[in-house]
């Protein structure tokens, strides 16, 4: 730490000991840890000034280097995990990041609860959720009571190979899916607008985002604007949009029996809208009916994945972007793993 605002080094010369079995070693001294070049204090100091700013920012405000500023954020996530318990959270969520351009992904594994990154690994494969999920046994994992996540076939098929009862315990994620819906809405309103714009009708031109809002959601500005379209039931996408707010309200109902009530009236809705991207959807939750309808066996969303996914966002836009998966995964243990990041600067204190 600097002392009176002036830059203060602490040279020393640390014995070494030379051990017959472990050959020559350093002494342990009580002001830094072993290969740190900064004390104690200035490392508890400088990650409360990268949990505040990016890495070149941090490395800027504290007179170091780039690559020292990211030395002391992988020692913290390192002595995070160390002391991390090996629990197994209750409820669990599995999303996936793109990590850039070119198809590249990370697979991200969530305490639901706690709101917090379990672990992170590259891929969105079988084997990176088998990496995440490393740190527990299969009788560790069998006290998994609920997971939320999307439909990627790879994710499932791991977690039967490792969770037992993995059939009754994933519930497929209500945001996902109305993700997927929203998607089909705007496939009918892309192609709707050409067709009317072919016939100088430009009644859809600028209302790309209107259509994906939820009913409650749309700008106080926009509704007189919003509901003049959605009058106007000739529109294909009005009625995309309509089914879109009908399946939203499957999640609405008060039991697993009243749900699939609803499921079977919006899928025969569906079926006859003749609006294909829609019916296409519909096709696809049915072939993942049982586990969107253990919902209401667990009522669970993947809404804390979200909720990090939004952080890792901006991770990635202060960083430009990662091109090391290394640094990626830190970047993301260190802001969303709830680790205890600080070293011990007294004794007997974590």
């Amino acid at each position: 730490m600097d002392s009176c605002h002036f830059e203060t080094h602490l040279h020393a010369r640390v014995p070494r000991v030379e051990c017959p079995e472990h050959g020559i070693r350093q002494t342990k001294v009580p002001w830094a840890e072993a290969r740190s070049r900064f004390t104690l204090l200035f490392e508890r100091f400088a990650i409360d000034v990268l949990l505040e700013s990016d890495v070149a920012g941090a490395a800027r405000v504290l007179g170091i280097s780039w690559d020292e500023a990211h030395g002391i954020m992988e020692r913290a996530v390192q002595r995070g995990l160390s002391r991390r318990p090996v629990r197994v959270p209750p409820r669990l969520g599995i999303d996936e990041k793109a990590l850039s351009k070119g198809h590249r992904y990370a697979t991200l594994v969530n305490d639901l609860e706690r709101g917090i990154v379990v672990d992170v690994a590259e891929g969105r494969t079988k084997e990176s959720l088998y990496g995440c999920l490393s740190a527990f046994s299969k009788d560790d994992l069998a006290h998994v009571e609920a997971i939320a996540m999307d439909m990627w076939e790879p994710f499932f098929s791991a977690l039967k190979d490792v969770v037992s009862g993995t059939e009754h315990k994933v519930v497929f994620d209500r945001f996902h899916i109305i993700g997927h819906m929203n998607q089909a809405l705007d496939h009918v309103r892309r192609a709707e607008n050409k067709a009317l714009r072919a016939e100088g009708d430009d009644r859809l031109v600028g209302s790309k985002y209107l259509w994906l809002y939820a009913a409650e959601n749309v700008p106080q500005h926009r509704q007189d604007e919003f509901w003049s379209l959605r009058r106007q039931m000739n529109l294909r996408t009005a009625r995309a949009w309509s089914m879109k707010e009908l399946l939203r309200g499957l999640w609405d109902c008060p039991s697993r029996s009243r749900g699939q009530w609803w499921w079977r009236r919006w899928k025969a809705w569906a079926d006859r809208c003749r609006l294909p991207p829609v019916r296409k959807v519909a096709a696809m939750i049915a072939r993942h009916l049982p586990n969107v309808l253990t919902y209401f066996e667990h009522r669970i969303t993947n809404a804390a994945s979200e909720s990090i996914n939004s952080v890792v966002r901006l991770l990635q836009k202060r960083a430009f972007g990662y091109r090391s998966f290394p640094n990626f995964r830190t970047a993301i243990l260190f802001r969303c793993g709830g680790l205890n990041l600080y070293p011990a600067t007294h004794p007997n204190v974590g």
